[in-house]
């Protein structure tokens, strides 16, 4: 799906006139049951719009039918903010988005996302697995009577889009710059002039010199979007986002009516979703930054040290106020901080310690 059709699917707000009517006579006696998923994306955005369809899709066939999940995309049911509170209230079953969309009800929803210079995806689901996080996910939501699952991540995202070169920390000094979440407020603090705009609004804005620079998510969807028809510069890492984990909410009553066989259904394909999509958006990255550097001849820059020092300093007392806002996020705080410090040791004598070696100089292949 091309930026054009983005725009218009992003651009449509408030209330649609199509709900989901209930299934027929036949459908009932046989015992099917279908849920309503709403999303913050476009239909079949790549990536994100056609996660949420995979995931429905996955269900529907896992349980034969029984469970049958329909997706209405951003606007259709709901407007793209909405799809928490539908879930919560039970106009809708499902959700798929982000989950620091909704740090306005609690700043810990961020953790469960991402956080600027926090975990990797290997490391965020090892955490929400294995770390405690699933659990103080479940806890968290389950006050707004919702069952939170991870379907997917994005893994490690860019920089981001510039239209200047980035040299120094005066480079940030009143830049106007797209960025959502803690990256927005870690920006701000070292002297951007930080916004958040849907993604509708993005490539108008820059195109009119609104804004100076912005963020998405990576080569695939960045080039989908067709952001290097108007900047120039494209930065990494993303240290905004290093692995940025989809999350689908199933209505709390909903999730506790279904079957066992049912949740179990349910859960193995979120899980099954969480590893394809991260495996889907590194293939079509790898392949999609390849044809903005040699096909549309853009301009990979790093970011200076100078500048990545600054912004990990403030990234830090960002995340530390965040986990500071109420009990129940520092709670949440306290758990990530611990376990991404033993996956910082961890990661330097695997995963970092064996990049390093592969990047060496030597003779591996024609």
């Amino acid at each position: 799906m091309k930026r054009r059709q983005f725009i218009k699917g992003a651009g449509v707000t408030g209330l649609a006139t199509a709900a989901a009517s209930s299934l027929p006579a036949p459908a009932l006696a046989q015992g099917i049951k279908q849920l309503r998923m709403v999303t913050t994306w476009p239909k079949d955005f790549p990536g994100l719009g056609t996660a949420a369809t995979n995931l429905a899709h996955r269900i529907t066939r896992m349980s034969s039918g029984k469970l049958s999940v329909k997706v209405f995309a951003a606007g259709e049911l709901v407007s793209p903010s909405e799809p928490f509170d539908a879930v919560a209230k039970g106009t809708a079953d499902m959700y798929h988005a982000f989950d620091y969309y909704w740090q306005g009800k609690n700043k810990a929803y961020n953790f469960f996302a991402a956080i600027p210079f926090g975990l990797t995806a290997a490391e965020q689901s090892a955490w929400i697995n294995f770390g405690g996080g699933q659990q103080l996910w479940d806890e968290l939501s389950k006050s707004y009577g919702i069952k939170p699952f991870a379907v997917g991540n994005t893994g490690v995202q860019m920089g981001g889009w510039y239209n200047k070169e980035v040299y120094s920390l005066d480079d940030y000094q009143g830049l106007r710059i797209r960025m959502p979440g803690l990256g927005q407020d870690t920006l701000r603090r070292i002297g951007a002039d930080a916004v958040s705009l849907p993604g509708s609004k993005i490539f108008p804005a820059l195109q009119s010199g609104a804004i100076d620079a912005t963020e998405w998510v990576g080569p695939w969807s960045d080039l989908e979007f067709g952001l290097y028809k108007i900047t120039k510069y494209y930065y990494y890492p993303g240290f905004h986002e290093p692995g940025t984990t989809l999350a689908a909410g199933v209505n709390l009553k909903v999730w506790e009516r279904l079957s066992a066989d049912h949740k179990m259904i349910i859960s193995t394909a979120a899980a099954a979703e969480n590893n394809t999509v991260l495996a889907e958006f590194n293939a079509k990255n790898a392949a999609a930054l390849n044809t903005l550097l040699v096909k549309h001849k853009v301009e990979l820059r790093k970011f200076p040290k100078e500048v990545m020092n600054a912004i990990g300093k403030a990234a830090g007392q960002v995340v530390a106020e965040a986990g500071a806002s109420n009990p129940f996020a520092g709670k949440v705080y306290n758990s990530y901080i611990k376990f991404r410090k033993t996956s910082v040791a961890w990661s330097k004598l695997s995963e970092q310690a064996y990049q390093n070696a592969r990047a060496l100089p030597f003779k591996y292949s024609k």
